[in-house]
């Protein structure tokens, strides 16, 4: 049997899914004509954006949503406020956050504020614009996946999430896909694709 492999750039208000579900928007709008038994790895929430890879490879799905393993997850963050650095070191040190209705103690990751804003497509519709409260970016990346955690870690910092953009999985990211265009690999994708067990 043949793998493949497909790095989606997902649109703000897809669903990660090929299922239909009222008229929102799915996968099954932009992936037209590939295998019936490709799946998503995992999600990216339907207001997120960005990197979303899917494949029929079940053991590399496996891998990727194991939390024995630490795959990096880069975001491109917007948040509401002037984020100081006393709320990267926070970030970078671990924050609690609401899982599964228990407290859950982020693992230390790795953030920076972008001194300028990336070089990004405008989303539609844009992000409330308001003239006496400044917005700022930070690049964020962590190596679990619990739902909706970085929305949930800038909120705990106190610079609640305006945006968020997977940019990256491990080696892989967004570079030279537009919002919901895909390119497709094959098994050299694994190169990309390496972490470390907990």
């Amino acid at each position: 049997m043949s793998f493949q492999y497909i790095v989606f750039n997902k649109p703000f208000k897809v669903l990660s899914q090929f299922s239909s579900d009222g008229d929102k928007e799915t996968l099954a709008n932009y992936l037209k004509g590939i295998s019936k038994d490709i799946y998503p790895v995992g999600r990216l929430d339907y207001d997120s954006e960005g990197l979303l890879l899917l494949t029929n490879d079940k053991n590399l799905n496996h891998e990727l949503t194991d939390p024995k393993f630490a795959h990096k997850r880069t975001y491109w963050v917007q948040v509401d406020g002037d984020i100081t650095q006393d709320a990267i070191k926070e970030l970078e040190e671990g924050v609690v956050i609401k899982h599964n209705g228990k407290e859950h103690f982020t693992l230390p990751a790795k953030a920076e504020k972008m001194e300028t804003a990336p070089d990004v497509w405008e989303r539609n519709p844009p992000i409330r614009y308001r003239a006496n409260i400044p917005t700022s970016w930070i690049q964020l990346t962590i190596t679990e996946g619990k739902n909706r955690q970085v929305r949930k870690m800038t909120a705990a910092v106190g610079f609640p999430t305006l945006r968020l953009i997977r940019y990256g999985v491990d080696k892989l990211n967004l570079e030279g896909i537009a919002p919901g265009e895909y390119l497709a690999f094959d098994e050299q994708i694994k190169g990309y694709l390496r972490a470390k067990k907990r």
